[in-house]
């Protein structure tokens, strides 16, 4: 499961439920985060010139990052590096 970092086949065992099933309720899960109602209301991106004020305000923090682009929100984005590329890649946020 993408969230979990678990696969079906683990989630199926630990509830108990078939593989199927699992992989049913995760689709229905995934449309319904995803669709218009919910995904409008609830997800709001933040504007890109926006700093959150624990960084700004920090003077521990802000020079390190005063010229960092990208996610400092707690995102996680899966790799799979090569086995020759893992051990560069390896214990890294």
């Amino acid at each position: 499961m993408s969230m979990t970092g678990l696969t079906i086949r683990h989630v199926g065992e630990r509830f108990q439920r078939s593989n199927e099933t699992i992989s049913r309720y995760f689709r229905k899960m995934l449309r319904a985060f995803s669709s218009r109602p919910f995904y409008t209301t609830y997800v709001h991106l933040p504007d890109a010139d926006e700093i959150h004020p624990k960084i700004h305000d920090n003077p521990w923090f802000w020079p390190f990052f005063k010229d960092a682009i990208g996610a400092l929100d707690g995102s996680h984005i899966h790799a799979a590096p090569t086995a020759f590329e893992r051990a560069a890649y390896r214990n890294r946020k």
